[in-house]
């Protein structure tokens, strides 16, 4: 682990990430903590999704406005109970999607702190497919944030040296697994309307959303 003034850094295998390691970063979402690490193409900001007071320290680090929603990643859509309050039948075949760049918007369940849906009641829920942010969602064993590590408006970082100084010394630790891929962030699919509205077009091409919608 390295420390300074850019706050704590661990490296970690991007294929075969550390357990201890994971288990680190496990223990620090547990205690409320926050850290960026490695989620597809970018670096996120990771913490409890379910405290209150740890979304509200992601809002801050990120200088995020409050009245914008911040998305979940979760280790399988077997735990989407836990932060969706039901899954409409037609949106069913985009789960297949997943794990990948697909952000899937659903109206939150009662649990899931307001500050985290920005005041709207709806929650973004993605499956990661970095193998060290898998990890991480089966270690905690519950949604954590995945909003990427950057300061609102600025770029986004694809590897650990590209996050802003500002964010990495407020952060409790970085997960540095090299460099990624970059590129769009996550396709944003909001599900409580019909006709589904594709909020952003990302990773995933609208085109292939649509395909898959025309089958059911």
């Amino acid at each position: 682990m390295r420390s300074g003034d850019t706050g704590n850094w661990l490296r970690v295998d991007p294929v075969t990430p550390d357990p201890v390691a994971i288990r680190s970063a496990v223990t620090l979402l547990k205690q409320g903590g926050v850290i960026t690490f490695p989620t597809s193409g970018l670096y996120g900001l990771g913490a409890d999704a379910l405290s209150e007071r740890a979304v509200h320290r992601v809002f801050a680090i990120k200088r995020r406005p409050a009245d914008k929603p911040m998305l979940v990643l979760l280790s399988s859509t077997g735990e989407m109970d836990r932060v969706v309050r039901r899954v409409p039948d037609y949106a069913r075949p985009l789960l297949t999607l997943w794990p990948g760049g697909l952000t899937l918007i659903f109206e939150a369940a009662e649990v899931v702190p307001p500050v985290l849906t920005g005041g709207t009641g709806k929650i973004g829920v993605r499956l990661p497919r970095h193998p060290v942010a898998k990890a991480l969602t089966v270690g905690f064993g519950g949604p954590i944030t995945g909003t990427s590590a950057n300061i609102s408006g600025q770029a986004a970082a694809a590897s650990a040296a590209e996050i802003a100084p500002e964010i990495s010394r407020q952060v409790d630790l970085t997960l540095d697994a090299g460099g990624l891929s970059g590129g769009p962030g996550s396709t944003v699919v909001d599900l409580t309307v019909w006709p589904i509205r594709i909020v952003r077009e990302g990773a995933v091409p609208m085109a292939t959303i649509y395909h898959l919608l025309r089958q059911t």
